[in-house]
């Protein structure tokens, strides 16, 4: 029943979500065209031609309104970044769907219908979700389809899941009574029951949910009370709670019949990350190396001119799950000692860098070839960037923590680097950096990075 009825909030509330484009741009249309507010002297345009934007608006809204949670119920009730993720989502729709109408040359669209439709998509979602809370709080406080539920457990613990159920915003829920353990505490109010009175419940009583609360040392006598409430007939679910530190985050997995559960989940084994931060490297990717052809050409040819040696700059860098790969950058140094380019951080006016390098190295341009890197899967384009095995020995034994930079791909950019940490700067700010982007990694966040590094491209700090 619990998960039924999150199931029909989750699916009105993806509904509510999907519909608010067609909308946001019935508004945009009407106030620029129908209204008249702005340019009073224009031609109106046919609301058909709209049709097909509104339609590629609303498959990338719901994707990136996938990606936000913006119908996750654990959002909806978040205590707070609820308006930056449905800003994140808005950004990404409008980023792709501003590309790809400048792509598309066969119509014209009135760039300000546009802009106006984002404003009232915003608007209209966060309209839209207060009201589906008031909704949901009226329902729960009216006690409208309450969830009656049978909870096994009586000590402390079981007092706590059960003030957590019944004060819950979500679903309006009623504890019916508790089912006392052989050697448990009695720390709750309410009807108590022994084990072998389970079988006297019956329909008339309406339970619709038994919930097994122990604690974690207890989770033993699941296997034994397990077969006793079979008899009710209703579905059956354990409170797990493996101590403070320890999150499930949907991480139980079923591998021919052994269930696991990740003690240390990371977003980097989610199907976002795997299938669309990947399809998204790989289109970014083919662009830029595209758009820079001209560009890359221009600067091979300049530093063969310019100063002896290979046009490439190939350095071991310690990647995904510790895995060493080969990055490219253009050469910005003088041919040397290699071993000194893996053990020395570069420095301002550093005597190493030939005259095109430096200019290389403060534009940044010396890392386009990494482009081909993100194509080959080394990398993606935005992550924490790479370092080299000697620091990264160095760095494991001196930061706590530092390892968890490898559990994504490294990355061209990243948080750490757009922030101003890079280079010869304090590691333990940019780990602090690293982990905030692992813990809040999604697409328009990589867009928000990206945009930063455009934005300070040719004026980077500590860039040698």
């Amino acid at each position: 029943m619990i998960r039924s009825r999150l199931s029909y909030v989750r699916y009105y509330l993806r509904i509510l979500t999907l519909l608010l484009p067609a909308c946001a741009y019935f508004i945009a249309i009407k106030i620029r065209f129908g209204f008249n507010l702005f340019f009073p002297r224009s031609a109106p345009a046919t609301l058909p031609s709209y049709w097909g934007i509104m339609l590629l608006t609303t498959i990338v809204w719901a994707i990136a309104a996938e990606e936000a949670g913006l119908w996750s119920t654990e959002q909806l009730y978040a205590p707070g970044k609820k308006s930056r993720r449905l800003l994140e989502a808005l950004a990404f729709t409008y980023a792709v769907v501003m590309a790809l109408g400048f792509l598309y040359r066969q119509a014209s669209y009135s760039r300000l219908v546009i802009a106006i439709s984002a404003a009232a998509l915003f608007v209209l979602a966060t309209i839209a979700r207060i009201v589906f809370r008031v909704l949901l709080e009226v329902l729960r406080k009216a006690g409208r389809n309450e969830v009656r539920i049978l909870m096994v457990g009586t000590d402390a613990f079981a007092r706590r899941v059960t003030t957590s159920l019944t004060n819950g915003e979500v679903l309006p829920c009623k504890v019916v009574g508790f089912v006392h353990l052989p050697d448990q505490d009695v720390a709750v109010e309410g009807p108590i029951y022994e084990v072998n009175q389970i079988p006297n419940f019956s329909n008339g009583h309406s339970i619709d949910d038994v919930i097994i609360a122990l604690p974690a040392g207890r989770l033993s006598d699941v296997q034994t009370i397990a077969p006793t409430l079979e008899k009710l007939c209703v579905p059956t679910r354990v409170v797990l709670d493996l101590g403070e530190g320890v999150g499930l985050r949907d991480r139980l997995i079923d591998l021919g019949g052994i269930h696991m559960l990740d003690l240390r989940p990371t977003l980097a084994e989610t199907g976002p990350y795997l299938f669309e931060k990947r399809i998204f490297d790989i289109v970014f990717s083919l662009l830029i190396v595209l758009a820079t052809l001209p560009a890359s050409l221009l600067i091979a040819a300049m530093i063969k001119l310019t100063s002896p040696g290979p046009i490439f700059f190939i350095q071991e860098r310690v990647g995904l799950n510790g895995r060493l790969f080969r990055m490219l950058k253009f050469r910005t140094m003088r041919v040397g000692n290699q071993e000194d380019g893996d053990t020395l951080w570069t420095c301002a006016n550093d005597p190493r860098r030939t005259l095109v390098g430096a200019f290389l190295r403060k534009t940044n341009l010396d890392e386009l070839p990494q482009f081909i890197n993100v194509l080959k899967g080394d990398m993606s384009i935005v992550g924490p960037r790479p370092e080299r095995p000697h620091f990264v020995e160095k760095f494991l034994q001196e930061f706590d923590r530092y390892n968890f930079r490898h559990t994504f791909k490294a990355g061209i950019t990243g948080w750490a680097q757009v922030n101003g940490w890079r280079g010869d700067t304090s590691i333990a700010k940019r780990v602090e950096y690293d982990l905030y982007y692992l813990r809040n990694w999604s697409l328009t966040f990589d867009l928000q990075i990206i945009t930063m590094t455009l934005l300070h491209m040719f004026n980077s700090k500590n860039a040698y």
